[in-house]
C-alpha cells in the first residue's frame, strides 16, 4: 500500500498527485532547512535508507529519507530538480550573514556522496541559472555556489566529505556558467555622476567568477585517489542525458580535453583557467570601471593587472593550438600563479579580508624588498625576471591598499605608511618606468592618506601636503629616477593646490641657471598640463615661461616647450609668438616660427584663432620697434609667409571662408586681411562657389550712395562724418573686387558655373 502511494507521486498524468508531490517536497525542504545545523548533522549521521514509516515530513529523519529517495528517482527519470534547488538557493540568500545558516552546504555535502545524486544535482544547479530569468534566484545562486566552491572555510564542521570528493567535477561544471555570469556583470552597471557602479547582482556574479577561477589555481585540488574518482565522475557525467548537463559544460570539457589529453588533473585545471583568459580580461575591465569613483588606488592596480593579462595573452596566446607547447605551458603556469593572488584581492565582498590584510601587506613589502636586493644590476641574467616580480608585488600592494576607504585607509596609512614609503622610495631609482609609476601611485596615497583621485578633487589634509612639498621640490635638483618620480608627485600637488605657491616654485626652477632644474621643471609643467589641462593656476605665467624656453640653450628643453605651448589657450601665447617671430635672436626666432605654425595647426578649424592672429598683426603694425621694409610699413610677410604651411592642415575651408570674408567686409581698409587672403588664394579658388556666393550676397545688400552727398562734395560743404562715410562706402564696394582680384585666373575657366556666368 505504501509503495503504491509513493509511485503515485511520479504519475505526471494526475494533477492531484503532482500537487501532492509539490506540497510534500515543500514541507520536507522547510523541515530540513529550518533545522539547526547541529541537529541536521546528527540526523544525517543516523540516516537509514529504510526508516520507520510515519507521516512524511513530520520528523527530520523522515524528511531526509524522502528527499534522498526523491532526488534519486528524479535522477533516474531525468527530471528537473528545481523544487529541491530553489528552496536551497533562497535559503542561502536569506541566511547569507547568519552564523547558523550552513544547512544548504550540510545537505548538499551529504547528497554529493552518492555519485548519481551528485551528477543530477550538480548539472541541475548549473542549469538553473541559465533557465530562470529571476534576479532573486540568480543572487541566491551566486551565494550558494560560492559557498560550495569555498567549502573549506567551514569544512571542519562537516561530518561527510561529499563536496571534497567531488570538488574537481563540481568546479568544472560551475566553470561552464562563467560566460553567463559575465553577461550579468557586463549588464549590471548603473551610472552615477559619470561613474559606473555595480548592482547587487553584478557584484555577486563577479565574486562568483573570481571564486571559480581562483579555485582553478589551487595546487592541492585532489590527491591521486580523488583524481580517479573525479575521472569516474566525469565519465558518468558524460553518460547523462543532455537535459541534465549544460551544453556550455560539454563544450568546455571537450575543448580542454582535446588540448591536453595526457596532462594531470592539476594541469587540466590550469588549462581550464587559460581557456577563460578572455573572460578574465572582460571581468577586470568591469571591476576597473566600478572602482574609479571611490577606490582610485585599487583602480590603478586593476589597470595594471588588465595590461598584464592582455600582454600575457598576446605573448603566449599564439601557441594556443600547439599541443604540448612549452611556451603555452609557461603561459598557463604564469597565469595560474599570478591569478591566485590577483583574484584573491579582487573580491568585492570578502568578510575574511580584514583578518589577513596585515599578513598580506608584510608579504608584499617583503617580496618587493627581497627582489630589489637580490636582482640588481649585478644580477643581469635574472634582472628582467626580478623586475617583473617587483611589478607583480606592486600590483598586489595597490589592490590590497586600494580596498580600503575613508578612515580605514587613513588608519592603515598611519600604521604602515612609513614602512611602505621606505620600501617604495628605494624603487624610484629603478630603470623600469612601470616600476616607478607603480611606486609613485602608491606613494601618493601614502603621502596624502587618500584613496581618491587627487586631480580635480579636494585634498583631505593640505597641511600634510604643504609640509612635504619643500622636500619634494629639493629632489628636483638632480636628474635621476627619484626626480622622475617626484615630477609626478609635484605635478599632482600643483593640480590640487589651493594657491599658486607650489607652481611658482616650479616656475622659479624653470628660469634657473641649472639645466637639471630647468629640465625637471618643464617635466612638471608637462605632467601638470596632462593631468589637469583646464584647471591650472597662473596659466599666463606658465605660458610666459614656456615662451622664454623657446630660446633655451638646451635643445631638449626647447623641444618640450615647443610641444607644450600649442596645448595652451591660444590667447595666452599667440600674441607673444607673433612678436617672437620678429626676434633677432638666431636661436629663438626659428623656434618661435615653428611653434607659431604648430599652434595654428593645433586649432586649424577655429576661425577665432585666425581672427586673433589678424588682430595681433593689425595692432603691432603701428609698433615702431619692429622691423620695417624700405618704406614705413611693417614687414608682415615675415609672419604671413608661414601661413601656407598652416593652410595645408585645414580640412574644411568652408568653416573659415565665410567668416574671413565677413571680417574683410567689416574692416575694408585693413590691408593685413588682404595680404592674408593672398597667401591662401589657392584654397579660396578650391571653394570658389562659396566665395562668389558670399560676394553676391554682400553686393546685393549694399545701399546706394545718396546723390545729395555728391552735391555736397562738389560744393565742399561736406562734414568730417560725411568724409568717413564716403571712404567706408568706397572700400565697401571695392572689397568684393579686391577679393576677386586675389583669385587665380583658373577659377574663371569653368563656363558651366551658374553662380559666375548665370
Amino acid at each position: 500500500m505504501e509503495e503504491e502511494e509513493e509511485n503515485m507521486m511520479w504519475r505526471s498524468s494526475s494533477s492531484e498527485s503532482n500537487s501532492l508531490v509539490s506540497t510534500t517536497v515543500g514541507r520536507v525542504m522547510s523541515t530540513i532547512l529550518s533545522a539547526r545545523p547541529k541537529k541536521l548533522e546528527d540526523a544525517i549521521s543516523r540516516f537509514d535508507s529504510a526508516p520507520k514509516r510515519g507521516s512524511l515530513g513530520v520528523s527530520l529523519e523522515q524528511s531526509l529519507w524522502f528527499l534522498h529517495k526523491y532526488v534519486r528517482e528524479a535522477a533516474e527519470k531525468e527530471l528537473l530538480l528545481d523544487q529541491i534547488l530553489v528552496p536551497i538557493i533562497e535559503h542561502s540568500l536569506k541566511n547569507k550573514e547568519s552564523k547558523h545558516g550552513n544547512q544548504a552546504l550540510i545537505l548538499l555535502n551529504w547528497l554529493f556522496q552518492d555519485e548519481l545524486l551528485f551528477q543530477a544535482l550538480a548539472a541541475n544547479l548549473a542549469g538553473i541559472i541559465l533557465r530562470k530569468d529571476d534576479h532573486y534566484i540568480a543572487l541566491g545562486w551566486c551565494t550558494l555556489v560560492r559557498g560550495l566552491v569555498e567549502y573549506e572555510i567551514n569544512m571542519n564542521q562537516f561530518i561527510t566529505n561529499g563536496i571534497r570528493e567531488k570538488y574537481i567535477a563540481l568546479l568544472m561544471i560551475f566553470c561552464s556558467c562563467i560566460t553567463h555570469l559575465l553577461s550579468i556583470v557586463c549588464n549590471g552597471s548603473t551610472l552615477q555622476g559619470g561613474f559606473e557602479l555595480p548592482t547587487r547582482l553584478s557584484v555577486a556574479a563577479a565574486d562568483c567568477i573570481l571564486a571559480f577561477t581562483v579555485a582553478l589555481t589551487k595546487k592541492d585540488l585532489a590527491s591521486d585517489h580523488l583524481d580517479n574518482r573525479s575521472k569516474s565522475s566525469d565519465s558518468n557525467t558524460s553518460n547523462l542525458p543532455n537535459t541534465m548537463e549544460p551544453a556550455a559544460f560539454s563544450e568546455k570539457k571537450v575543448k580542454t580535453t582535446c588540448k591536453s589529453p595526457d596532462v594531470s588533473n592539476d594541469m587540466e585545471m590550469k588549462l581550464l583557467l587559460w581557456d577563460h583568459l578572455d573572460d578574465l580580461i572582460v571581468l577586470v575591465q568591469r571591476l576597473t570601471a566600478w572602482s574609479r569613483k571611490s577606490r582610485y588606488l585599487h583602480a590603478k592596480g586593476l589597470e595594471r593587472v588588465l595590461n598584464w593579462l592582455q600582454g600575457t595573452k598576446g605573448h603566449y596566446g599564439c601557441f594556443q593550438n600547439e599541443t604540448g607547447s612549452p611556451m603555452l605551458k609557461t603561459g598557463v603556469l604564469l597565469l595560474s600563479s599570478c591569478w591566485k593572488h590577483y583574484g584573491m584581492l579582487l573580491y568585492l565582498e570578502d568578510n575574511r579580508f580584514s583578518q589577513h590584510y596585515g599578513e598580506l601587506l608584510d608579504q608584499f613589502l617583503s617580496g618587493i624588498q627581497f627582489y630589489a636586493d637580490n636582482y640588481t644590476e649585478e644580477h643581469t641574467e635574472n634582472k628582467d625576471s626580478g623586475i617583473e616580480t617587483i611589478k607583480f608585488f606592486l600590483n598586489c600592494l595597490s589592490l590590497l591598499l586600494g580596498r580600503f576607504d575613508g578612515k580605514r585607509f587613513e588608519s592603515t596609512m598611519s600604521e604602515y605608511g612609513l614602512e611602505i614609503a621606505r620600501v617604495l622610495i628605494s624603487q624610484l631609482n629603478c630603470a623600469d618606468e612601470d616600476v616607478i609609476d607603480g611606486a609613485v601611485c602608491i606613494l601618493k596615497a601614502v603621502i596624502f592618506k587618500s584613496n581618491f583621485s587627487l586631480a580635480g578633487g579636494s585634498l583631505p589634509d593640505t597641511r600634510r601636503m604643504d609640509s612635504v612639498l619643500p622636500l619634494l621640490l629639493n629632489l628636483l635638483d638632480e636628474r635621476d629616477g627619484t626626480a622622475r618620480a617626484v615630477v609626478m608627485l609635484v605635478a599632482e600637488c600643483c593640480s590640487i593646490s589651493t594657491d599658486s605657491w607650489c607652481l611658482q616654485e616650479v616656475l622659479k626652477r624653470l628660469a634657473s641657471g641649472s639645466v637639471l632644474q630647468r629640465r625637471n621643471a618643464v617635466d612638471v609643467i608637462s605632467e601638470l598640463i596632462r593631468i589637469s589641462p583646464d584647471s591650472i593656476y597662473c596659466r599666463q605665467d606658465i605660458a610666459n615661461h614656456l615662451l622664454e624656453r623657446l630660446g633655451d640653450e638646451e635643445l631638449v628643453i626647447r623641444a618640450q616647450a615647443s610641444n607644450l605651448i600649442p596645448m595652451m589657450d591660444p590667447s595666452l601665447v599667440l600674441p607673444a609668438l607673433v612678436r617672437l617671430v620678429y626676434s633677432s635672436d638666431e636661436r629663438l626666432q626659428p623656434s618661435a616660427s615653428n611653434v607659431f605654425i604648430t599652434v595654428l595647426k593645433y586649432h586649424n578649424q577655429k576661425f577665432e584663432v585666425i581672427c586673433m592672429l589678424l588682430d595681433c598683426l593689425s595692432i603691432i603694425c603701428q609698433n615702431p620697434d619692429l622691423p620695417k621694409t624700405s618704406g614705413s610699413r611693417l614687414d608682415t610677410d615675415r609672419v604671413l609667409k608661414l601661413i601656407p604651411e598652416w593652410s595645408k592642415s585645414v580640412e574644411d575651408w568652408n568653416l573659415l571662408i565665410d567668416p574671413l570674408i565677413d571680417k574683410m567686409f567689416a574692416e575694408p581698409s585693413n590691408a593685413t586681411i588682404v595680404r592674408f587672403l593672398s597667401y591662401i588664394s589657392e584654397h579660396l579658388a578650391e571653394a570658389a562657389d562659396v566665395v562668389f556666393h558670399r560676394l553676391l550676397l554682400h553686393t546685393r545688400g549694399q545701399k546706394e550712395i545718396d546723390e545729395s552727398f555728391f552735391s555736397r562734395w562738389e560744393n565742399r560743404t561736406y562734414t568730417s562724418d560725411d568724409s568717413v562715410k564716403f571712404q567706408h562706402s568706397l572700400f565697401d564696394r571695392l572689397c568684393p573686387l579686391l577679393i576677386i582680384r586675389l583669385l587665380p585666373q583658373s577659377v574663371f575657366n569653368d563656363l558651366n558655373s551658374s553662380i559666375m556666368y548665370g
